[in-house]
């Protein structure tokens, strides 16, 4: 069986000219959790190009499992 390796995705709208500020982080839009890099790119995808049109609004994938275990390289 393989190891549950979770992911994070989120966005909002960046300050102008940073790559990773938020206006408001507040109100970041939480996708969801995924259970995969496959379904977390997928969700990623659908909002990155809902919000193709808006170029102050950025999406993320945080891979948790990195965060819940340093040594765990994947």
């Amino acid at each position: 069986m393989s190891q549950q390796l979770l992911h994070l995705v989120f966005g909002g709208e960046l300050k102008p000219g940073s790559q990773t500020e938020f206006v408001d982080p507040y109100h970041l839009d939480i996708v969801g959790i995924f259970p995969s890099y496959a379904e977390a790119r997928r969700a990623w995808d659908a909002k990155a190009r809902a919000t193709l049109d808006d170029a102050s609004v950025r999406y993320f994938v945080v891979h948790m499992h990195r965060l819940l275990d340093p040594s765990h390289d994947h």
